[in-house]
C-alpha cells in the first residue's frame, strides 16, 4: 500500500510538473502571438498615417485628386542648407525635379525657394546651368527666386539663373566670392618636438600640408586657382543680373547685405516672400511643392527622425526640475 501511494504520488508530480511546463510554453506563445499582433497595429498605423500626409509624394496624388479638375501653379522647389552631393541640396535630386516641374502640364512658373549659405561651387554650377538650360527649352514659363533667411556664394550663383529675385528685407544676400579654409600646425609640432613624416610619388603633391611651411609658389597656385573660380562666378552674375546691377567696387569682394539694401545694389528685383510673390508677382496664388521622389520607408524615416530630433530639443530646452 505504501509503495503504491509512493507511485501514485510521483505520477502526480510528474503530471503537475507537465502541466506547468506546458502552462508556461502555452502563455509565451500567447504573449509572442499578442507581440506580433501589437507590432503589427503599430505598422498599420504608422503606414495608414504616412499614405495620409504623403500620400501625394508617393506617387498616389490621384486617390486624392481623381475627381479634381487640373489646376495651373506656381511649381515650388526648396534649395536649403549646404549645397553639396551628399545632402539634400545635391544637384542631381534638384535638377531631376527641376525638370518634373518644367514638364508638368499645369506649370505656369518655376519657384526656387532659398535658405542657403553656399556650399560646393560644382553642385551650385550644375544646378544654375540646368535651371538655363530648361528656361530655354520653356520659354513660356518663367523663373523665379526667393531667397528667405539666406541667400549667399554657392545659393545665391544658383539665384542668378532665375528671371527675377526677391527677398525679405532683412535676408543676406551676395557673398560674391571664393574661400578655401585650411590651418598650420608646424609651431604647434615644433614646440612638441613632433617630426613630420611625408611620403609622395610627385613634387608638388604634399603642397599645402597643413604639417609643413608654406610654400610661397604653392600660395600663387592656390591664389590662381580660387581667383579662376571667382571670376567665373562673377561672370556668371553679371550675366543673370545684366544692366540691374549697380557700379559697386565691393559687389563682387565677398561682402554680404540685407535684402533691403540688395535691392539698390541690383542683386535683386524686389521685397517678398513665397507667398506674395505668387500672388502679386507671378499673379497665381497656387503653390505646389516639388520634391525628388523618395520612397515610403525613406519618408517614414525621416518623419520619425524630424520626431525624435524635435523631442530632443524639447528636453533640452524645456526647464526642469534638478
Amino acid at each position: 500500500m505504501a509503495l503504491w501511494n509512493a507511485q501514485d504520488k510521483s505520477n502526480w508530480e510528474r503530471e503537475t510538473l507537465e502541466k506547468l511546463v506546458l502552462a508556461q510554453v502555452t502563455e509565451q506563445r500567447r504573449t509572442r502571438r499578442w507581440g506580433i499582433f501589437f507590432k503589427l497595429l503599430v505598422f498599420i498605423y504608422l503606414f495608414a498615417l504616412l499614405l495620409l500626409i504623403r500620400g501625394p509624394d508617393l506617387g498616389l496624388a490621384d486617390l486624392w485628386d481623381r475627381d479634381k479638375e487640373p489646376t495651373e501653379h506656381v511649381a515650388v522647389i526648396d534649395i536649403e542648407g549646404l549645397i553639396a552631393s551628399a545632402t539634400s541640396a545635391n544637384a542631381e535630386d534638384i535638377n531631376k525635379t527641376l525638370r518634373k516641374a518644367f514638364e508638368d502640364d499645369d506649370t505656369r512658373a518655376v519657384m526656387l525657394r532659398i535658405n542657403s549659405g553656399g556650399g560646393s561651387p560644382v553642385q551650385a554650377g550644375m544646378i544654375h546651368d540646368e535651371i538655363r538650360r530648361l528656361r530655354s527649352q520653356h520659354e513660356d514659363i518663367p523663373v523665379y527666386a526667393v531667397i528667405s533667411d539666406v541667400g549667399a556664394s554657392g545659393a545665391y550663383y544658383i539665384a542668378v539663373a532665375a528671371d527675377e529675385i526677391y527677398a525679405d528685407k532683412g535676408s543676406i544676400v551676395g557673398s560674391i566670392g571664393v574661400r578655401l579654409d585650411s590651418f598650420g600646425l608646424v609651431g604647434l609640432m615644433e614646440r612638441w618636438g613632433i617630426e613630420r613624416r611625408l611620403f609622395t610619388a610627385g613634387e608638388k603633391k604634399g603642397f599645402l600640408d597643413p604639417f609643413l611651411p608654406l610654400q610661397e609658389e604653392e600660395v600663387e597656385h592656390v591664389k590662381g586657382v580660387i581667383d579662376q573660380i571667382h571670376d567665373q562666378f562673377i561672370n556668371v552674375v553679371r550675366e543673370g543680373r545684366g544692366d540691374r546691377l549697380q557700379d559697386n567696387g565691393e559687389l563682387f569682394s565677398g561682402l554680404v547685405w540685407t535684402g533691403a539694401d540688395s535691392v539698390e545694389l541690383g542683386l535683386i528685383d524686389g521685397l517678398g516672400d513665397d507667398r506674395t510673390v505668387a500672388r502679386d508677382v507671378i499673379g497665381i496664388e497656387r503653390m505646389v511643392v516639388f520634391e525628388p521622389k523618395r520612397t515610403a520607408l525613406q519618408l517614414l524615416l525621416d518623419d520619425l527622425g524630424v520626431a525624435i530630433g524635435n523631442r530632443i530639443l524639447n528636453w533640452e530646452t524645456a526647464p526642469q526640475w534638478r
